[in-house]
């Protein structure tokens, strides 16, 4: 009896202690596990739980105003209008700066003047001030030729300054003289009868039949001194 009441003993203590043990794990899981209703993640207090990322709202589209160059944004009817800018040619007006550059093609020698533009000028875009300027060197004042204008150059056009370079084969000291008739006046030629050298204001018809004919036929004149006897005697 003795050995088995000690029998006894020895296995229901084990049992008993096992069942305390599973009682309390039983009691003491909610304070370790959480079920909140309708989370179906019983892990709340645990590991944190992944979200989704909530979605960025689309950019709104910057109207296009004046401002919107300044960030880039420009629509085709703004580059057109753009294009249609930049196309307009410059022209001149009465603040461009007229250079003249006068060339002594014989001595290399250059004298640069600034004038005002002519009124003449004023307006004209580059290929219609090109074309004057062919215009002018094909028919030169006779003032012009009677200095040895030969030629001109346009060197530079844009609406702040022009530069036209003029050439010349300035007028050479001459022995002897030709008189001849232009345009009803008596003007002057170098001896090489090729150069003005004086357009004068005498009138053709005025002089005795005699000379008329012989300036007709370009009349010598020896020297200088002559040359202005005569200019004297028939200048009114």
């Amino acid at each position: 009896m003795k050995s088995v009441k000690r029998i006894s003993l020895f296995v229901i203590y084990p049992l008993f202690m096992l069942g305390i043990g599973f009682y309390a794990g039983v009691e003491s899981a909610p304070l370790f596990f959480t079920e909140e209703k309708g989370d179906p993640n019983p892990f709340t207090g645990g590991l944190p739980i992944a979200t989704q990322k909530p979605e960025e709202p689309e950019p709104t589209p910057m109207p296009l105003t004046d401002d919107a160059f300044d960030y880039g944004v420009v629509s085709e009817e703004a580059e057109e209008d753009a294009e249609e800018v930049l196309s307009v040619p410059e022209t001149l007006c009465v603040d461009t700066e007229y250079v003249l550059e006068e060339t002594d093609i014989l001595n290399h020698t250059v004298v640069e003047t600034t004038w005002r533009l002519p009124d003449k000028y004023v307006g004209m875009t580059r290929e219609q001030f090109m074309q004057a300027m062919e215009v002018y060197e094909a028919f030169p004042p006779l003032s012009e030729l009677e200095r040895g204008f030969v030629g001109l150059q346009v060197l530079s056009f844009s609406r702040a300054r022009v530069v036209v370079q003029m050439n010349y084969k300035y007028v050479q000291p001459s022995a002897s003289f030709y008189l001849a008739v232009y345009d009803n006046k008596v003007i002057v030629y170098l001896e090489d009868m090729e150069t003005v050298y004086i357009e004068t204001e005498i009138m053709l018809d005025t002089l005795p039949p005699q000379l008329q004919q012989s300036i007709i036929e370009m009349m010598w004149i020896e020297n200088e001194e002559k040359l202005y006897d005569f200019l004297e005697n028939y200048s009114s």
